[in-house]
């Protein structure tokens, strides 16, 4: 501990705890815990719909299927996952989730081909909500079919074939939106990763561990004030890898001052000059490490000034 290099390999590995905790947990249980609400239903609706279905039809066969399909979801291997119990809400994949959620919506659109009139024309004015709802003009025509060609006789194989049509269409856009989410939260999450490995590198070889440590304060406060003064939505992505952007911020934002403050460029002015990378300790440079940790505007201000000194005004034309 005498030059803090294993005290740093701690607050790593923590945040590391923090970071696997938020992706498994944090973000995917709410998820998960909808989507096990969801199977219960939809294994009530297929118990309902096999009491009612004679025997060896063609419905009670689809019916048993259905049932087959959600009972793989809890066996080790034969859909997605296997959601172990010594884990907890903290063994949930986010691919896993979304491909789970994708079975289920496939299982549920088998079980309107097979359902009664009145639960017919409950799904079609739900599909008719979402699909009114949505920006696509493609999915305006969709609706505007549904309303009208399947409200005589809701038995006819067309009006069957346009709703789940419909149906599909509106489990697309919930599971594209629900992927999409999870891309980008995984993005951050790798990003937040390999920053930690930046980190413990930039920590081993130079001696800015403090100046990290105060980014990482000042990018943990940037979001959480946001969240105070309700300025805008915060993601899980975004509150993970804060922090470590703003450590790295920190180091790199103490290297562009001492290099625009360099005496050959003179930009900045003396105080900053001794302020800066050279003497990381003071309390002006910790000062301005928790200002560029807390602004990421204010780092790449800094970095677009100095990319124009290292270019330089284009020439005139003759």
């Amino acid at each position: 501990m005498r030059d803090g290099r294993t005290g740093l390999v701690l607050v790593c590995a923590c945040y590391l705890l923090v970071v696997h905790i938020t992706n498994r947990g944090l973000i995917a249980a709410p998820r998960y815990r909808l989507l096990q609400a969801r199977l219960r239903d939809c294994r009530a609706r297929a118990g309902v719909l096999a009491a009612g279905c004679p025997e060896g039809s063609a419905e009670g066969a689809t019916v048993s299927a259905v049932l087959t399909r959600l009972q793989d979801l809890d066996l080790a291997g034969t859909v997605v996952w296997r959601l172990s119990p010594r884990f907890g809400v903290l063994a949930i994949p986010l691919s896993k989730l979304a491909a789970a959620w994708r079975v289920l919506h496939s299982a549920e659109r088998r079980l309107l081909s097979v359902e009664s009139a009145a639960e017919f024309h409950a799904q079609r004015q739900w599909f008719l909500l979402r699909l009114a709802a949505a920006s696509d003009p493609a999915d305006g025509e969709l609706a505007a079919r549904l309303a009208t060609d399947s409200a005589a006789d809701p038995q006819a194989p067309e009006a069957r074939a346009l709703l789940l049509t419909a149906a599909q269409r509106v489990h697309d856009l919930e599971d594209t939106a629900s992927e999409r989410d999870y891309e980008q939260q995984r993005i951050a999450l790798w990003l937040a990763m390999t920053g930690l490995g930046s980190i413990l590198l930039i920590g081993s070889v130079l001696d800015h561990r403090a100046t990290m440590l105060l980014g990482a304060l000042g990018g943990f406060l940037s979001p959480v004030i946001g969240v105070l003064r309700s300025q805008r939505p915060s993601s899980w992505g975004v509150l993970v890898l804060a922090p470590v952007g703003g450590a790295l911020a920190a180091v790199g934002g103490l290297l562009l001052v001492r290099m625009l403050a360099d005496p050959d460029l003179n930009l900045l002015g003396q105080v900053f000059l001794e302020n800066s990378w050279a003497a990381p300790a003071r309390p002006l440079a910790l000062a301005m490490a928790l200002l560029f940790g807390f602004s990421g505007t204010l780092f790449s201000r800094l970095a677009l000034t100095a990319t124009g000194q290292l270019t330089g005004p284009s020439p005139r034309p003759v």
